[in-house]
Formats: C-alpha cells, sequence, structure tokens
C-alpha cells in the first residue's frame, strides 16, 4: 500500500446512549409502561450496579444503557444531560396515536404539537425531566389527522 493511500474505514455504528438515572427499577418502570421500551439486557455486575438496556419495541435504532448515579456529580445531572435541551428523539410512524397514549399515561409536554419542515413533533419530558421529540417524519404517504 502506497504512503498515501489509507485502508477503507471499518464499518461503525453508535448502538448506546447512556441515560443517567437515579435507580434501575423507577427508570426501567418508567420505560417499559410509559414509552412501551423493551429490556434488551438487565445484567447483575459488582458493588450493585446493572447493565440495562432498554429500546422502543421494534427498533432499528440505538439503545439506551441506564447508568445509575452513583456520585453527587452524576445525581446532579439526572434529567439535565443536556443543559436544558431536547436529548432524544423517538421516531413514530404514528404520531397522533403515540401523542394520545402519552397523554393518557400521565406524560408531561413542554408545549403542543407542531408541523416542522421535517414532520410532527411535540416535546416531552420522561420521568427525570429530560426532554424528548416525539417525531413523524412526513411521508407523503401517511396524512396527518
Amino acid at each position: 500500500m502506497s504512503k498515501n493511500m489509507q485502508p477503507p474505514a471499518p464499518e461503525r455504528s453508535i448502538t448506546l446512549l447512556a441515560l443517567v438515572v437515579r435507580d434501575y427499577n423507577e427508570a426501567i418502570s418508567f420505560f417499559s409502561d410509559v414509552l412501551l421500551f423493551t429490556v434488551v439486557e438487565d445484567t447483575p455486575l459488582d458493588a450493585g450496579k446493572r447493565w440495562v438496556v432498554i429500546a422502543p419495541s421494534q427498533s432499528r435504532g440505538a439503545s439506551l444503557l441506564l447508568a445509575k448515579a452513583t456520585t453527587a456529580d452524576q445525581l446532579a445531572h439526572v434529567g439535565n444531560q443536556t443543559g436544558g435541551r431536547v436529548f432524544l428523539f423517538l421516531y413514530t410512524s404514528d404520531f397522533w396515536q403515540e401523542y394520545r397514549r402519552l397523554q393518557s399515561r400521565g406524560v408531561r409536554f413542554a408545549g403542543e404539537p407542531r408541523e416542522e419542515p421535517y414532520g410532527l413533533v411535540v416535546v416531552f419530558f420522561d420521568l427525570y425531566g429530560n426532554k424528548w421529540d416525539l417525531i413523524q417524519p412526513f411521508d407523503p404517504k401517511i396524512t396527518p389527522e
């Protein structure tokens, strides 16, 4: 191989995002019961830690690693991992069904649903106060109600 030629980059992807939580079980309950996520893995580790991976059912994207806060600094960031910005983006194929279901489960919203150039969107809060976008990307085959 010549000096200027580099081998092709290996295939890579982001598969997990760490979400700092106060308690594993309360987080699992919220994500399972309210957002209908699936527990992909829940493996005990040393010192009371667990490797807890959750994902939306039928997901093709990244999963969340629930990471229990163990220091004062970590606890201070539970619910505010991004300084108040939207942290995670949950895509759906049926915005209005998901929106009504989240409403019925007591999820708090930062405002009303709105149409943006990229799709229907509303900001909601998880159990700790992290902001999420619920989004249905525009698709010419899908007509909003």
